[in-house]
């Protein structure tokens, strides 16, 4: 992953979703006839760009969103010259409450619509997979999942109540019941049926480090091998699969256990490279390593749900609801100090790692990151906070309750202080992913 990949790749991502998210502002503030002064990427003070009409479409040097300058409003550029003279016809506080309104929600709705698009697109596309099995195969050592009393054999009948088919069923339903409240999972064990319960006080560790539990049929494949260590002179390369150790088989997990228990000695390991089974000697060192990276990898039974093009519209909605709702019980889950706020919020360094990850998977994935920070971006930007689009829309409807305006010298105070705090939060995220890099 070189530097300049990285940047590109940012680049892409940050540039298509606050694009797409000013074009919502600019189109709606069009619609109804509101003059449109500056379109930016980027927020002030402005680095270079083209005046074409009315509208400056220019790229300013601050790189943590953009906004589109409309005429007779107090936004992020802070221009108080408007306020000198007689509201215009072309001007936004010129117009009625609800045209404002939807000129404010207008970049929330593109984004919500460009997430919903990309959805579609690839379940028309690829559809959805579908792993028919809920039975644990494993449970990971001190996990939430092991404090609660899970076992690698548990069949999961129901979570909250609610049954489920499917390992897709699991995921989704634990990790948005436990940010509500406790989770009561119905298991079948050893021939009858058992209750175990998820406190909700665990939601904060489960959304930090996952819950624990992975699916019967994960095969243990090879993500690396040091160089000169026993695992090179062996053959041992990335995408194999581990199947045993000495006779004894492996499952994703006991692998470091058994191969510590050898240290220093002679130990014949069984592998998988694709259709062929290899196998050969090796002596781990005297700390009891082979010098592998290792992970799991499905390879139960998965069958593949196609959808017509109209049919796959619905679904592409369900997931996009689906995944800001579980984005604002996330956002809920920090406000109430149940997660941390540095564990939970990415910045630029790590949005750009991220997206290079999934491009590097594949076009599909990166469409995929793309439609998930889409949604995130909506969502923030609803937040009832000064210079964000939520802010605007909480002066509009104190405005329609009230029937009277805030002044302006509050909302430009406001708008100053919301800035400069939304500065200091973009300092402590990129801190945050510096730390963490």
């Amino acid at each position: 992953m070189t530097f300049f990949t990285t940047l590109f790749y940012f680049i892409i991502t940050i540039g298509i979703l606050v694009l797409i998210h000013e074009l919502g502002h600019f189109f709606a503030a069009k619609l109804f006839g509101i003059r449109v002064e500056r379109f930016s990427i980027g927020f002030p003070p402005r680095a270079f760009g083209k005046k074409i009409g009315d509208t400056d479409y220019c790229i300013s040097w601050i790189p943590i969103g953009g906004y589109v300058k409309v005429a007779g409003m107090v936004d992020e550029s802070l221009d108080t010259e408007f306020l000198n003279r007689e509201p215009q016809p072309w001007e936004f506080r010129s117009k009625p409450i609800w045209q404002r309104l939807i000129v404010m929600v207008g970049g929330v709705a593109m984004n919500v619509l460009l997430a919903v698009v990309i959805f579609w697109g690839i379940i028309f596309y690829r559809g959805k997979d579908v792993r028919p099995v809920t039975e644990i195969g494993l449970v990971a050592t001190q996990s939430p999942a092991a404090e609660v009393g899970l076992q690698a054999g548990d069949k999961i009948i129901t979570i909250n109540g609610r049954s489920v088919t499917n390992w897709e069923d699991i995921e989704g339903l634990l990790y948005t019941e436990v940010m509500t409240g406790d989770v009561s999972i119905e298991v079948q064990r050893e021939g009858g049926n058992t209750v175990v319960t998820i406190p909700h006080a665990l939601s904060a560790k489960i959304l930090e480090e996952r819950f624990g539990i992975y699916p019967r049929g994960l095969a243990t494949v090879i993500t690396s091998v040091e160089p000169g260590k026993p695992a090179e002179r062996l053959g041992l390369q990335p995408r194999d699969i581990l199947l045993s150790i000495n006779n004894e088989p492996v499952s994703y997990g006991n692998v470091p256990e058994i191969v510590k228990r050898f240290a220093g000695k002679e130990i014949t390991i069984k592998w998988k490279r694709g259709e062929e089974v290899l196998s050969g000697t090796v002596v781990p060192t005297e700390e009891g390593r082979i010098g592998v990276g290792l992970g799991a990898m499905y390879t139960g039974p998965v069958y593949n749900v196609r959808y017509s093009l109209f049919a796959a519209l619905p679904e592409g909605i369900k997931d996009a609801w689906e995944m800001s709702w579980l984005n604002l019980k996330s956002i809920w889950q920090i406000f109430t100090g149940n997660v941390s706020l540095s564990k939970s919020v990415a910045g630029p360094i790590m949005i750009a790692q991220m997206a290079t990850r999934s491009a590097e998977v594949g076009l599909l994935s990166f469409l995929g990151f793309m439609a998930l920070l889409s949604m995130n971006l909506a969502i923030i930007n609803l937040l009832p906070f000064p210079a964000l689009d939520g802010g605007h829309i909480m002066f509009l409807l104190y405005e329609a309750v009230f029937r009277r305006e805030i002044p302006n010298k509050v909302k430009i105070a406001i708008q100053q202080v919301g800035f400069v705090l939304l500065l200091v939060f973009m300092a402590f995220v990129l801190y945050n992913d510096i730390v963490r890099f």
